[in-house]
């Protein structure tokens, strides 16, 4: 550690505001638009010509991002201008990953990171060699992490294709004779008593803000002991790997996931639906069916709740849907297991991935962890 040294954030960088821009929104340009929670769009100009940091300036949540090509920056956001030759931007990033702006506010009408608090924050910089050696580490491991995100989304990408032409395309005829609830079972969650959560336990519970379009989080979730899943039902509340949970309420309603593989257990809470399958691949087609255009369509459209929006498992099971078929659903499952297969197999290995890259991250930031310069090895 000898080697080293401790700066202010003052001493190696400046931060520069970003300039307002219109016509950002498209996808098409050649350089990507950031503002203060990430990328929002694409333009033809660059306001910054190298890779570098976006920090957000405005808002109540912001983030730090990192462009790989030159980019705009819109002013609700700062990039960073290294003042010294001795410092790796990647390097930099990471470093700042381990810092939260959002407790730097000047103190304004709207939360906004402060420049002078900025400024005078600690940083340790050890010497650029090895700067680089661990951005590299930490760079292989987001990029093999981006390259599953990547994969999973081209999978799925193909799934909706499928579904769409056996589902869409050519039952368009018989798309409204059948619901689908010829295909599926919507079981809905157990009532756990709040007094039971914990923040550890036996076993987690799954809750509608633990759903994302496309994922679950398993992983941050709370806990109750064992006394008080061991009488349930596990075909109805428990949870495993593969299967598909939809939220039913509030904010997070329509959203619906995946579950990674995993040993963990897991059961689902109430207002989270599970989908059962009633048919060999239903809770595939439906996992898309809901997933589609049309599935949100009609979950918006059969809501009810005044004072919060929810939807039934009957009314997610009277979506209007294509006449069951055995050969169609057959067929077209054939061609869409392999690709779930994979990507649950891929979520679990994100979530490995992401892991060890947050335990390492701090510990090669503060030293504690270090990297054999010999052997691009990392060494304790």
């Amino acid at each position: 550690m000898s080697e080293w040294k401790k700066y202010k954030w003052g001493d190696l960088v400046t931060l520069e505001y970003g300039k307002g821009l219109r016509d950002y929104s498209r996808a098409d340009g050649k350089y990507p638009v950031y503002g203060t929670n990430g990328k929002i769009g694409t333009t033809d100009s660059f306001l910054y010509p190298f890779p570098g940091i976006v920090i957000g300036r405005k808002g109540a949540y912001r983030g730090v991002h990192f462009s790989d090509t030159p980019f705009y920056v819109i002013d609700t956001a700062f990039y960073l201008r290294p003042r010294i030759n001795d410092l790796d931007v990647k390097f930099a990033y990471y470093q700042l990953l381990t810092v939260d702006i959002n407790y730097m506010d000047s103190g304004s009408a709207i939360p906004s990171t402060s420049r002078e608090d900025f400024y005078d924050l600690d940083v340790l910089l050890p010497p650029l060699p090895e700067q680089k050696s661990i951005a590299s580490i930490l760079s292989r491991l987001d990029d093999k992490t981006d390259l599953l995100h990547r994969q999973n989304k081209t999978l799925e990408a193909l799934a909706e294709t499928l579904f769409r032409q056996w589902f869409v395309v050519e039952a368009e005829e018989s798309w409204k004779t059948g619901k689908l609830g010829d295909y599926v079972k919507v079981q809905g969650g157990y009532a756990f008593k709040s007094k039971d959560f914990k923040e550890i336990g036996f076993a987690g519970i799954v809750k509608i803000t633990n759903i994302t379009m496309g994922n679950v989080d398993i992983q941050n979730t709370q806990y109750v002991d064992e006394t008080v899943v061991k009488n349930l039902d596990e075909d109805k509340f428990k949870i495993r790997s593969g299967d598909f949970l939809i939220a039913m309420t509030g904010a997070e309603i329509g959203k619906i996931g995946i579950v990674e593989k995993t040993e963990k257990e897991i059961w689902v809470n109430q207002r989270v639906g599970k989908l059962v399958a009633k048919v060999p691949h239903g809770d595939i087609i439906s996992y898309l069916a809901l997933k589609s255009r049309e599935g949100q369509d009609h979950i918006i459209n059969a809501c009810s709740g005044s004072a919060q929006e929810n939807i039934s498992t009957t009314g997610i099971e009277e979506m209007i849907f294509a006449s069951y078929d055995s050969v169609k659903t057959n067929s077209f499952g054939q061609q869409a297991q392999p690709l779930f297969e994979k990507i649950i197999f891929n979520l679990k290995q994100i979530l490995t991935l992401t892991q060890l890259r947050d335990t390492l991250l701090p510990k090669l930031m503060s030293g504690d962890v270090r990297v054999n310069e010999t052997e691009k090895q990392i060494i304790k």
